[in-house]
């Protein structure tokens, strides 16, 4: 009886503290059809701004992986057949992600709080001075790939956080479609042949755009064209951001 009405404590605990520490996390949705360059702009993100980049197709593919992994077969198949991997899965590991991020980024705060105190005064960094603090303990994670159909996005924000916008990257199909072979042919990746392909963007069309054009109602999805190089799409993706989450802060480092 006590054993059980303490594993209910602990467990009523863990929700507690993955509850509070999700309050941390800002979420925004990376999306477009196979080959618009999700991946690329997503590492010029990071390190432009240092935020924290999850692939649902990278975590994927690490289960998939793992020795021992129970969810090996079910992965494989559904990747092969350019098909979704069931939400529970996915929202998973994406959860788990999410939360070893927030719990190592409050220990680098806390040594840098620690850290800080023993300064002189006058002394403290230039980011304790200019930037709040609710800006410096949000955790900020770019989620590329997902949510690609509407129960996944249902899910994660109930079990996780809702995100603060969605950057649609856009592109035609058939630019994509040369892109993707010209990546297969160095990748390795299972998915980069033209039956998965095809097979890809039929699953982007019929399921994962709906999610976009439920968001698009809300006010929250940020479009940019992919057509144009690498270079070019990075500055238009900046300009998403700076107005969508730093023109407040930008404005005070001005002062």
């Amino acid at each position: 009886m006590f054993g059980s009405l303490y594993s209910k404590l602990l467990s009523a605990k863990k929700n507690y503290d993955k509850k509070r520490a999700f309050k941390q996390a800002t979420v925004i949705f990376v999306l477009g059809g196979p080959g618009v360059g999700k991946g690329t702009q997503c590492a010029r993100l990071v390190q432009e701004y240092g935020f924290i980049h999850l692939s649902a197709g990278d975590l994927l593919r690490q289960e998939q992986s793992r020795p021992g992994s129970p969810f090996y077969e079910l992965i494989s198949t559904f990747i092969a057949e350019g098909k979704i991997v069931p939400m529970e899965v996915t929202v998973a590991l994406l959860e788990n992600a999410i939360l070893e991020h927030i719990q190592k980024a409050n220990k680098e705060d806390k040594t840098k709080n620690e850290q800080e105190t023993t300064k002189p005064e006058g002394t403290h960094s230039y980011i304790h001075s200019v930037f709040p603090r609710s800006h410096k303990k949000k955790v900020y994670f770019l989620v590329d790939g997902f949510p690609r159909q509407m129960d996944q996005a249902v899910r994660f924000e109930q079990e996780v956080t809702p995100c603060q916008f969605i950057l649609y990257l856009e592109g035609p199909e058939d630019v994509m479609l040369e892109r993707l072979l010209k990546r297969g042919e160095t990748s390795g990746r299972a998915d980069d042949n033209l039956e998965s392909i095809k097979k890809r963007f039929t699953t982007f069309k019929e399921t994962s755009y709906p999610v976009i054009e439920v968001y698009a109602k809300q006010g929250k999805v940020q479009t940019v064209s992919c057509v144009d190089g690498p270079d070019v799409v990075f500055e238009n993706v900046k300009r998403v951001f700076n107005g969508q989450l730093f023109s407040g802060i930008e404005e005070r480092r001005e002062e």
